[in-house]
């Protein structure tokens, strides 16, 4: 018969809340007391469950996710899955259990009542998408811990945690600069999308930087699947002044570029050098190999955990102005590959 928190209370001889107090190591409690009780535990063989655990602390071992599953691109392929990886790596190690919760954008602040404020959560990771102004205002004055997932607009006033996608843009442009491509396309995304527009003002930052200017026209903001970069790159070679480097938005677009130009048979890199955003999934398969930008989600994850948790532990912790320290950028890198490297730049070794 499994042994109950009552079981350990009246074989000590004291109240619940006591054996409560001590399993969270409360100092309130006597040492003598504690190691008494603590001996008691032992010679029962008493493994606490987590809502014991969790009782003199209002808590519940529960950490919640909220996304909006509708949104099926993004959260049905693998960096969704590496993300949630990071967030158990960590919440697991503390005994936290995970929940993903899903949260349409029409849900508004019912969330908060189902999982925050009724404490069938102890902290939320929140994606970008889906947290409104009034509902971010109405967990901070209830000091219910959370993390957004992703930046959060301009103002970014809440803790959270992202790619730094603007340096990786400087990052890749500045790379097919450094090979001697001046003329640049951008191809993939959607203009009113946070994600682009941090990726285009860091393509944009870095051609600047060497006088080499900004041509709209050799904009494709059209999408981010392998149709929208084929589309784009059709719209590209019509153009007066074709460009001789393309940077996509993603492996989707970048594949369907390479399809494109493939199919009017120019060279990659021959004639037009390519790079693309994410080394995942396709980048290191494709003919020729993409020049790409790894992004760890795995540890965007294990960040935003291991920051939730730190606000989980930390009871006046949350507030407004406390915020900005609580965020954390994590720098992607260059995997330099075939399809940006100019055949003159290369040599035998």
């Amino acid at each position: 018969m499994k042994v109950t928190i009552n079981d350990i209370a009246k074989a000590a001889n004291v109240a619940k809340s006591t054996v409560s107090k001590v399993l969270n190591d409360s100092p309130s409690i006597p040492l003598a007391t504690k190691e008494r009780i603590r001996a008691i535990m032992r010679d029962m063989n008493y493994i606490p469950s987590s809502m014991a655990t969790g009782l003199a602390k209002r808590k519940c071992n529960n950490v919640a996710v909220m996304i909006d599953l509708s949104r099926r691109n993004d959260f049905l392929n693998q960096f969704f899955y590496n993300i949630i990886g990071g967030i158990e790596s960590v919440v697991g190690s503390k005994g936290y259990d995970l929940t993903i919760c899903n949260v349409p954008q029409e849900d508004g602040r019912g969330f908060l009542h189902r999982y925050a404020l009724s404490q069938k959560a102890d902290g939320l990771i929140i994606d970008t998408s889906i947290l409104e102004k009034t509902a971010a205002s109405d967990l901070i004055e209830a000091k219910s811990p959370f993390v957004v997932l992703g930046a959060w607009g301009e103002e970014r006033k809440f803790p959270c945690v992202d790619i730094d996608n603007r340096l990786g843009a400087v990052k890749i442009t500045e790379h097919l600069l450094a090979e001697g491509y001046r003329r640049i396309a951008f191809i993939g995304g959607r203009k009113k999308e946070y994600l682009f527009s941090q990726r285009f003002v860091g393509y944009s930052e870095a051609l600047r930087r060497r006088g080499c200017g900004v041509n709209p026209l050799w904009s494709f903001p059209e999408g981010s699947t392998e149709a929208s970069g084929y589309a784009a790159v059709e719209k590209m070679l019509r153009l007066p002044i074709v460009p001789d480097a393309i940077l996509c938005m993603n492996n989707y677009v970048a594949y369907g570029a390479l399809r494109c130009l493939r199919d009017r048979g120019i060279s990659v890199p021959g004639e037009i050098g390519m790079v693309t955003f994410d080394n995942e999934p396709l980048a290191p398969y494709t003919s020729p190999t993409l020049t790409s930008l790894h992004t760890d989600t795995f540890g965007l994850g294990a960040k935003a955990a291991k920051l939730l948790m730190e606000l989980i532990q930390d009871e006046d912790s949350a507030p407004e102005e406390e915020a900005k320290s609580r965020q954390t950028w994590i720098e992607p890198h260059l995997i330099v590959r075939e399809s940006s490297v100019k055949p003159e730049a290369r040599y035998d070794s």
